[in-house]
């Protein structure tokens, strides 16, 4: 034992040195990198080369403010590469310059979908996944002049060349399968699709008490989001706070600028708050160079007989989000491009902000707000705008649309737990209506997204999580690692320059304490801080 040891502190010694000679180092490094193309053959480059393929900037400073920061500008070259050149470039360039990060995110993800005893779900996900991905390359082949295919013919090149990017990089020995970068990207997805694949992990709410239904609820209610106004339209909020387990909090804010030839194209650019290896942001929390803002938060299935329409001829929702993100103009063609070949997974609220209908000091126009939700078999959208005019929009994981709501199986919910899974009387839906009144600055909404007072706030009853951020591990009996663990806001200026302000950590609330790494909350947690302290970051473009 003491020789294997022995060994593997020289390899990490001699891992480390080659690392720092090339200026990559993990506890804080800001590396350079740049993709060109010799014929066919992808050239990675550790330095800023502007007349290649894709080129940009990783500064992994997780361990000391919570995120990383990534920039990737692709096809302003010298001689520009064709589009789908420059999204396998796009891609490889971020695979390579995120590569320990991505093997630490996925060693934590698998642990948490497929450790112990759910490791029989694996072999049946690489199925899907697989015959996911065949159809969606036979699609493409088959529709090489329909708009839709062609702008998923672009993600699928970018995830090719985030798979040969990570290989490629010759600073790590730590190989991944295909199925890890599957995996990675579908993370929201998997919330459902375990169910449609494994019955057996459906919940039986006939045998949950109020108390497991709440925990159950906790964990599976995904994210808080607040679209505000001020009084006079002066300006307009937006805000999102994730919620989900602690394991997964490797974050990686990124700024994607892309200079795509096509005539599809809607928005080159997009910033968004993410994680290694994916190319979506999962929380969704995106700000877009042609004035589209969107935010989402996940909706709970509780009618399981929805599970046996999922099937793998059908496109996954980050995919479907991206496309969406690039082709939409408005929030009303997001919403028709998010509805095409509906997965039936990650089911979600999502919010489109459309700056360019919002006049500050004078009006917001029509279509300015869309909201759209997704089950399986349905997706249900509408202009909310009036909603806005009034002063805000909230979301909390309860279902907007009656027909959602309906189908979704919430009455029945309701019927048997009470009103704090309604719509209008949800925890969250009593304390965004009675404090975001209170919002008169970019401070207050930042306080607000934040906000935990659950030891006094009459609305939260004692308990962490019914709060606008939860606090999972606070809970006296049984406790986990999971719940609300970062905000993210941006105001109408801001995002006009994809300026946001982030911050990454489970709320600290009133007075609670920073959430730490103990043996009491055993999950795998290779790479994370120990403790989450943080302050609100800038993040902007820096290329």
């Amino acid at each position: 034992m003491f020789v294997k040891n022995l060994l593997f502190a020289v390899v990490v010694v001699v891992w480390l040195t080659i690392a720092t000679k090339a200026g990559i180092t993990w506890a804080g490094t800001y590396t350079e990198g740049s993709v060109t193309f010799i014929g066919k053959t992808p050239v990675l480059k550790w330095k800023i080369d502007t007349s290649s393929s894709a080129y940009g900037t990783y500064n992994d400073t997780l361990a000391t403010t919570g995120w990383g920061v990534l920039d990737i500008k692709a096809g302003y070259g010298e001689i520009p590469a064709d589009d789908m050149k420059a999204m396998y470039a796009a891609g490889f360039l971020e695979g390579a310059l995120t590569a320990e990060r991505i093997y630490q995110n996925y060693l934590n993800m698998h642990a948490f979908y497929f450790g112990g005893e759910k490791q029989s779900l694996e072999p049946k996900v690489k199925k899907f996944f697989d015959e996911q991905e065949t159809w969606t390359r036979s699609m493409i082949a088959k529709n090489p002049n329909d708009q839709f295919w062609r702008s998923i013919a672009l993600i699928v090149a970018q995830l090719d060349g985030l798979v040969d990017g990570y290989s490629n990089n010759p600073y790590q020995n730590k190989s991944l399968e295909r199925f890890a970068f599957q995996m990675l990207n579908s993370v929201g997805d998997l919330i459902d699709l375990r169910h449609a694949l494994s019955p057996s992990t459906r919940p039986d709410w006939s045998k949950m008490n109020p108390v497991e239904f709440q925990s159950y609820f906790m964990r599976h209610g995904h994210c808080s989001a607040l679209i505000k106004v001020l009084g006079a339209y002066e300006n307009i909020f937006m805000s999102h706070s994730s919620w989900f387990v602690y394991a997964s909090t490797s974050r990686i804010y990124k700024h994607y600028n892309f200079n795509l030839k096509s005539v599809d194209v809607a928005s080159k650019q997009m910033s968004f708050s993410s994680y290694p290896g994916f190319l979506e942001s999962l929380d969704d929390f995106y700000l877009l160079g042609n004035g589209l803002v969107m935010l989402q938060t996940t909706l709970n299935v509780f009618n399981n007989s929805l599970y046996d329409y999922v099937v793998p001829q059908s496109l996954l929702a980050w995919y479907r989000v991206r496309a969406a993100n690039m082709l939409a103009h408005n929030g009303k063609e997001w919403s028709q491009i998010l509805a095409k070949y509906n997965s039936g997974t990650y089911n979600n609220e999502y919010m489109i902000i459309d700056l360019n209908l919002i006049h500050l000091n004078e009006s917001i126009d029509d279509n300015a707000l869309w909201v759209v939700e997704q089950m399986p078999t349905m997706v249900k959208s509408g202009d909310q705008s009036p909603i806005l005019r009034a002063g805000y929009f909230p979301s909390y994981n309860v279902p907007f649309y009656e027909e959602v709501f309906n189908i979704s199986g919430y009455p029945e919910m309701v019927a048997k737990y009470g009103t704090d899974y309604s719509y209008q009387l949800a925890p969250r839906a009593k304390i965004f209506r009675r404090d975001q009144g209170k919002v008169k600055s970019f401070q207050d909404m930042k306080h607000l997204m934040r906000y935990n007072d659950y030891l006094h706030d009459e609305y939260s009853q004692m308990d962490p999580c019914k709060a606008i951020c939860c606090r999972g591990d606070l809970y006296k009996e049984n406790p986990s690692a999971d719940g609300c663990y970062d905000t993210k806001l941006s105001d109408y200026h801001m995002a006009r320059k994809l300026q946001s302000e982030a911050i990454s950590g489970p709320t600290l609330g009133t007075g609670l304490p920073p959430f730490e790494w103990t043996p009491k909350f055993p999950d795998m947690h290779v790479g994370l801080p120990q403790i989450y302290n943080f302050s609100f970051l800038t993040m902007e473009p820096q290329l």
